[in-house]
């Protein structure tokens, strides 16, 4: 299938790509993302300290760029009407560091659909790559959701 959304149970294959927008990050994400976390670590918030550090430069906050890619992945919009459950995060890493100024985008590949015993829902295992404008995978990992099904088997 193809288009916008919703899709359900039975629109999805193992296999199936989907590539999102691009988004590129701010200062004024990493900056907002600390003041409402309160994870104000200078790697994040501190120019100075963080010119001196690993990176040579402040970083986004890597839960921001999980944010980032369940977020550019929503607006896909073939999830919208169908989602029921978001299950977990799964085999989530870190790769490299998501930069202020790098413009992101996700991968997302289906690597798993499966019907529960209940009939009317089923699981939509996804892998997100989320990779920077040089094509650099920066975060990568599964998230499981579970979706409707359009017919009750």
């Amino acid at each position: 299938m193809t288009g916008p959304g919703p899709w359900f149970l039975e629109d999805f294959e193992v296999g199936q790509v989907l590539t999102t927008q691009a988004r590129t990050v701010t200062e004024a994400d990493v900056v907002g993302f600390a003041a409402t976390t309160w994870d104000t670590n200078e790697v994040h918030t501190d120019a100075v300290a963080a010119a001196d550090g690993r990176f040579g430069e402040r970083i986004a906050h890597g839960l921001l760029g999980m944010s980032y890619a369940m977020g550019l992945v929503s607006r896909l919009g073939v999830f919208e009407g169908s989602s029921v459950a978001l299950l977990g995060v799964e085999d989530w890493r870190f790769v490299a560091p998501v930069r202020i100024g790098d413009t992101i985008t996700c991968r997302l590949e289906i690597v798993g659909v499966r019907r529960t015993s209940a009939g009317d829902t089923g699981v939509v295992d996804r892998l997100f790559t989320l990779v920077d404008q040089r094509g650099g995978i920066v975060q990568q990992g599964r998230i499981p959701l579970m979706v409707r099904a359009r017919d009750r088997t």
